[in-house]
């Protein structure tokens, strides 16, 4: 014993801590969106290997991306971690491009010389819900909700009324909630009848620079039948891109007025009021006195005249 013991050095020595059976376990990671565009969407896996024990050798990770519909799978990522040793954990980082649409299954697998050590299974959904990049903007419309009083982003006033045409001054009211100054965008408002959803009138107004934390006023005129109601509408986009929409309520029909939670019923729409007219931005036509009501038009302006002169006659 003493001849072997002196002829192999180490014979009687402790064990290696090299030799131990190695421990993986993987922690359940944090997931990312970036590079969002109409279709896809690149899904980035933030997660943590736990290492206990020996030396892990040939250490790979699989991410698999499975559709929660149908069952396929959708991309299959692989990567090497190499050989893993010592008591610590090891980070690392998988990213999944799928279609930004639906949900997935998320398999994750964990192998040391290609015999499955670890894994975790997760779940996204509601991928479509997720903005593209290039439909993102820091202005919108501004948001009222703290005010006393109901106050729309977008608010018109009765120019003139002529040959049963409402010519209407539509404001909007654009914010801009992000750190650096920001324009280039185009608004487009249009108004369209509640009851047809055709539209009678529409204007475009490009829109400058807005300052961080500041709101814009921006005004245009749409000239539409009288006697409808209508919804004017916004529409803000970027490079042909719509980042924001906004709608409210004009009424001007005297017989009713139009809400937001209202369904639809006939009031004996005439399609050849909608006819598209040549637009003089206004030239040549000057304020009717006491249009200001909605419905209010010229006709009623002098039956009303006329219905007064009469009382005050016979009185």
């Amino acid at each position: 014993m003493v001849v072997g013991a002196i002829a192999v050095p180490g014979a009687l020595s402790e064990p290696r801590d090299d030799v131990r059976e190695s421990y993986l376990s993987l922690q359940e990671p944090y997931v990312n969106a970036h590079d969002v565009s109409g279709q896809t969407v690149t899904l980035s896996l933030d997660s943590r290997l736990e290492h206990r024990g020996g030396t892990a050798e040939n250490v790979t990770v699989e991410t698999r991306a499975i559709d929660a519909e149908t069952g396929l799978v959708e991309t299959t990522e692989r990567q090497s971690l190499g050989e893993v040793s010592g008591d610590r954990d090891v980070p690392f980082t998988t990213n999944l491009t799928v279609e930004r649409s639906g949900g997935y299954r998320i398999e994750t697998r964990v192998f040391a010389n290609e015999r499955r050590q670890t894994g975790h299974r997760g779940s996204v959904s509601n991928l479509g819900a997720l903005t593209p990049e290039s439909a993102r903007s820091s202005i919108g419309f501004h948001d009222f909700g703290n005010a006393d009083i109901p106050l729309e982003a977008i608010s018109y006033r009765i120019l003139s009324v002529e040959d049963n045409r409402t010519r209407l001054e539509v404001t909007t009211y654009l914010s801009n909630t992000g750190d650096d100054p920001t324009g280039g965008l185009d608004l487009r408002l249009r108004a369209r009848q509640a009851d047809s959803n055709v539209i009678a009138d529409e204007s475009t107004v490009r829109i400058g620079e807005i300052r961080p934390s500041r709101t814009e006023t921006v005004t245009t005129t749409l000239t539409v039948p009288d006697g409808y109601d209508y919804w004017l509408d916004g529409i803000l986009s970027v490079d042909g891109v719509i980042v924001a929409t906004e709608s409210s309520v004009a009424d001007l029909d005297p017989e009713e007025t139009l809400t937001e939670d209202e369904t639809q019923r006939d009031i004996g729409f005439e399609s050849d009021d909608f006819a598209e007219q040549e637009r003089t931005d206004g030239q040549g036509v000057e304020e009717t006195e006491g249009a200001s009501g909605p419905g209010f038009t010229a006709a009623a302006a002098v039956v009303a005249l006329l219905v007064a002169t009469g009382i005050r006659r016979y009185t």
